[in-house]
């Protein structure tokens, strides 16, 4: 369950094109499942801009409080309204529904330098 057409980081984030230099992010179902049933998400605030690797959010389970990290440079301009009332999308669809920001990307060959599907897969395979 590893869509091909996005890109991957260690920290089993995940970014889609939604327009131009703006990319929409979520978790993975890997991490998801991982995480088991998500009962909170902490979000930022539009308008807010982060560093690679810097902590934009918090996903909270039954089990634990994971962070959400930045997978590349940039601000983020939107911010997904629905999983205020139902963070389990993030666990019922991660890769549509249950996304969780939307970046403008600061440099968008960053983006070129994460993951893609096949070493992600090669990644969680372990």
């Amino acid at each position: 369950m590893i869509p091909d057409d996005l890109r991957y980081t260690a920290e089993h984030e995940w970014l889609a094109a939604s327009g131009e230099g703006t990319f929409r992010v979520g978790i993975t179902h890997y991490a998801q499942d991982s995480l088991g049933d998500i009962v909170f998400v902490q979000l930022p605030e539009a308008g807010t801009a982060y560093e690679a690797g810097a902590a934009l959010g918090e996903v909270e389970s039954t089990k634990s409080v994971s962070e959400i990290y930045a997978p590349v440079a940039g601000e983020v301009v939107a911010v997904n309204p629905a999983l205020e009332g139902a963070p389990e999308l993030i666990n019922s669809d991660p890769y549509g529904e249950g996304w969780l920001v939307e970046l403008k990307v600061t440099d968008p060959a960053a983006v070129d330098a994460l993951l893609d599907a096949k070493a992600y897969g090669s990644l969680t395979a372990g």
